[in-house]
């Protein structure tokens, strides 16, 4: 299976796609990830003192880059 992001331009479009996922050839997701990952910072916050700042939250994104391409 391949996932696709689409960005609908002509409204016709849209029912082209219902049509296609209404033959079982295609299938409609609403967008989850952006709310599923609001959900987890917001859990993650509640459950800290303090809100880490942007130089620190930069700092944590670096570290995880430089060990990802460090495996590769």
């Amino acid at each position: 299976m391949e996932t696709l992001l689409i960005d609908i331009i002509n409204p016709k479009a849209k029912a082209l796609l219902q049509d296609l996922a209404d033959m079982n050839l295609i299938k409609i997701k609403k967008e989850k990830v952006k709310t599923e990952f609001i959900e987890l910072i917001e859990k993650l916050r509640n459950n800290s003192d303090e809100i880490p700042s942007i130089d620190e939250i930069t700092n944590e994104i670096e570290k995880a880059r430089k060990e990802r391409y460090e495996k590769h």
